[in-house]
């Protein structure tokens, strides 16, 4: 993973907002840049280039039912030929080396639910200008699927880490806690089932989870990282006059996000057949604002 230092280790030196995450007790009364997500499965599913896509050939998906999720990195980018990292980066999160390479430290991430405040940025400490995109990395996804086992359904909660390379002590799925203490690279997941004694972990092929970047051939994303970009439908603009808060929606595309290889093909997901998890990768975004 070292071949992703430099943009990170870059981001790193920004100087970043002050800014309250969901645990601040604090009462904000200035204007606030907030933003939150939301989990849609009618949204439209789009590959890597932001165009419609299709499930392919032998394998089947689901829409899961999400839970919660943490992000890496924001950023709000004029235009279409702004390059990842020269827009107006809010957020960061902690990375570490303990586990060799530079990655996300998950004990120290935020995580949210649909709805949920994932950032709060005074208005007045947000650089001024006309932004037409957004560009969030996600780092962590934990959501509800369906399993087939002997002719019997399911309900597992599955962990995804799809950010760039995440550094994980343990992680718990109900009673299930999996004890890692390592570097995880992007595609790294983890499930339990629901009132049944069974946990499983695995690894999804490198380069297989979808990253939607509508402007892919003017402004590309590193490989392996998980910055997925989204238009507002007109341009967000920040004059520094502010006297309300503005709140910026980032409704993420869960249409058929979980997808696997079939042994079976019966479109249901059948661990023990041994069928493989291809891709968890989020399948569109689309910010607004109000």
């Amino acid at each position: 993973m070292k071949k992703y230092l430099p943009i990170f280790i870059l981001a790193l030196g920004i100087s970043f907002f002050s800014c309250s995450d969901k645990d601040d007790n604090l009462v904000n009364d200035e204007p606030q840049l907030i933003i939150k997500f939301e989990f849609n499965p009618n949204q439209q599913r789009l590959d890597n280039l932001g165009q419609p896509a299709t499930i392919p050939s032998g394998h089947a998906a689901q829409s899961p039912i999400f839970n919660s999720i943490s992000a890496h990195y924001f950023e709000l980018s004029p235009n279409a030929y702004t390059q990842l990292g020269d827009g107006t980066v809010l957020y960061h999160a902690p990375e570490t080396l303990t586990g060799g390479d530079l990655a996300i430290d998950f004990s120290q991430a935020t995580v949210v639910s649909n709805g949920e405040t994932f950032l709060s940025i005074p208005l007045k400490e947000v650089n001024q200008g006309s932004y037409q995109y957004v560009r969030v990395s996600l780092s962590y996804q934990n959501y509800d699927i369906s399993i087939l086992n002997n002719n019997i359904n399911y309900t597992a909660t599955l962990e995804s880490f799809v950010g760039y390379n995440t550094y994980i002590t343990t992680h718990q799925i109900e009673n299930n806690i999996f004890n890692v203490n390592a570097n995880r690279l992007q595609g790294y997941w983890a499930l339990g089932l629901h009132n049944y004694p069974y946990a499983t972990s695995g690894q999804a092929p490198e380069g297989s989870t979808t990253v939607p970047n509508p402007i892919a051939t003017t402004s590309a994303i590193p490989q392996g990282s998980c910055v997925v970009t989204g238009k507002f439908p007109t341009n967000l603009v920040i004059t520094g006059s502010e006297t309300k808060d503005i709140i910026i929606t980032l409704s993420l595309s869960t249409n058929n996000s979980f997808e696997w290889e079939e042994v079976n093909r019966d479109g249901k997901y059948e661990p023990a057949a041994g069928e493989n998890v291809i891709d968890m990768g989020i399948r569109g975004l689309e910010p607004s604002y109000k």
